[in-house]
């Protein structure tokens, strides 16, 4: 993790952790769950920020591109001051490209292993990305269903690096908080080095089967019941100062259920208390991701 600033740059009001952009006609990946057919342009996405006071965000390589960041770099080099980046990586980067990716805005690499077998990550060629992520100072994040996390989170931990979790855990949609996975996520916080992201609760709720039109009012009912119970169990174990919120803006598969301004929304429903939501938005994401 990088290191705590000194004192907050006063222009810092809030941070998005987590976004994307793209546009279509990109390279994709060979291994893609979907592709969207249409563009999360980076002018659309600060448009977003303005219009909701947040003055910085993170963006994720989305797993459709692969590890060609190039789009991703680019977008950060339009902004560098507001903008930090998380990159999916290969195996076998070199040393001298992840230097590069440092000096680029990169603060982390993520790991989306969605719909994918589990890395070996005791294997040599793992722990040495793992040490070499550790060493820049970078962050591991990790996309993955909850039954599966404690195992990673474990191996991950043993590298010695700092570990962000996407979307609550991604707790099952039918146990919720009683999701043994989700149970071995809270345990992790006694870790120290693990922080989560309050986002995109609609990708653990029950909304998928419903007809677009019914989806949107699901979604409201389990927010204001699933989410927000997983929201104070993550800050029950955590705290303020190791969860951060992000948007998830364009809401890839979902963008029928909730648009920017409702993503911010919801988290004043999930972290009700002005002071803990103040250091979720603002202290805590500003130093997991190094902005000064």
């Amino acid at each position: 993790m990088r290191s705590r600033p000194a004192m907050l740059d006063s222009g810092i009001t809030a941070i998005d952790s987590h976004a994307h952009v793209f546009a279509r006609g990109l390279p994709l990946a060979s291994q893609r769950r979907h592709a969207p057919e249409y563009d999360a342009l980076l002018g659309d996405y600060l448009g977003h920020l303005d219009r909701s006071g947040i003055s910085h965000g993170v963006l994720v390589q989305p797993s459709f591109l692969g590890t060609d960041n190039s789009y991703l770099l680019g977008a950060v080099r339009q902004s560098p001051r507001r903008l930090r980046s998380v990159a999916m990586v290969p195996l076998s980067i070199a040393d001298a490209a992840l230097t590069e990716l440092d000096a680029q805005g990169v603060v982390g690499i993520r790991l989306n292993l969605v719909g994918l077998e589990v890395p070996d990550f005791a294997a040599p060629p793992w722990q040495s990305l793992l040490a070499r992520v550790r060493a820049l100072g970078w962050h591991v994040e990790v996309h993955r269903e909850a039954r599966d996390l404690p195992g990673i989170l474990e191996a991950v931990l043993l590298s010695g690096c700092t570990v962000v979790v996407d979307h609550f855990g991604r707790p099952d949609a039918v146990v919720g908080i009683n999701d043994p996975g989700f149970a071995g996520l809270l345990r992790a916080a006694d870790s120290g080095r693990v922080w989560v992201k309050l986002s995109a609760a609609y990708r653990n709720a029950r909304v998928s089967r419903l007809h677009p039109a019914e989806r949107a009012a699901a979604l409201v009912e389990h927010d204001a019941a699933a989410a927000t119970e997983q929201a104070a169990a993550l800050l029950r174990a955590f705290g303020a100062d190791r969860l951060v919120w992000g948007s998830d803006w364009p809401h890839t598969q979902h963008q029928d259920l909730v648009d920017f301004a409702g993503s911010r929304t919801l988290l004043d429903y999930w972290i009700p208390d002005a002071a803990q939501r103040r250091c979720i938005l603002v202290d805590t994401p500003a130093a997991l991701y190094g902005f000064r």
